[in-house]
């Protein structure tokens, strides 16, 4: 696993980052100082970003934690699977999160890949195990592998916050496509995740009203 940056190591990147490309300038002057989201890795951590999405925060703790003592105290892939899908449900979980959940279990178990040495993948190679099994899109695997795996060159383009930040940093009228938004963050390596944290801060802080989003000049 890559060892996410330090604050200065974080201060250092963004500074890069607008070198490399001036236009997060505003993006970078109007963004305070951020740490690493960083999450708990491995199935724990792939199964916990499942459980997470499409829920309210209050409303995903609270299933999390029902999870957690459900399986007691210990979410492993063996104890996942040794859990039928109706009692995974009894603790919140959608039949569909719940099955997602025995998907990614199994594929460790059988081999298919394994979390314990997820970190001798490429970044390219991880993202393709991850998304072969089921219930694991993109842009799951690409947070998984940013917030969880530590990874530091990675930009989830299908991030529709993220889409919007890089309208306002290029002052276009219509935000980029996924496809789009991937060739614009290669201008970003070696530092993606880092250019991907900054956009997301900027985001916040304007939907926040934290900032004022001023319209760049000529």
């Amino acid at each position: 696993m890559q060892t996410p940056y330090w604050l200065d190591d974080i201060e250092a990147a963004r500074r890069t980052v607008v070198e490399l490309d001036p236009r997060l300038a505003r993006a970078h002057a109007q963004t305070p100082a951020f740490e690493w989201r960083r999450r708990v890795g491995g199935f724990e951590g792939l199964f916990h970003m499942i459980v997470d999405q499409q829920v309210s925060i209050a409303s995903a703790a609270a299933i999390w934690t029902r999870v957690e003592a459900g399986l007691g105290g210990e979410v492993t892939p063996e104890r996942t699977l040794a859990t039928d899908i109706e009692t995974l449900r009894s603790f919140g979980l959608s039949i569909q999160k719940a099955t997602y959940g025995h998907e990614i279990a199994r594929a460790h178990v059988e081999g298919r890949i394994d979390f314990d040495h997820l970190e001798s993948l490429s970044d390219e190679e991880a993202g393709a195990r991850l998304t072969a099994i089921k219930g694991v899109g993109r842009w799951t695997a690409e947070t998984f592998l940013m917030f969880c795996e530590g990874r530091r060159d990675i930009f989830p383009a299908g991030d529709i916050a993220l889409q919007e930040a890089m309208r306002w940093a290029d002052g276009a009228e219509l935000r980029p496509r996924e496809k789009a938004a991937y060739v614009r963050a290669e201008a970003w390596r070696p530092h993606r995740s880092i250019a991907a944290h900054l956009l997301w801060g900027w985001y916040g802080a304007v939907r926040r009203g934290e900032v004022a989003l001023e319209e760049p000049h000529p």
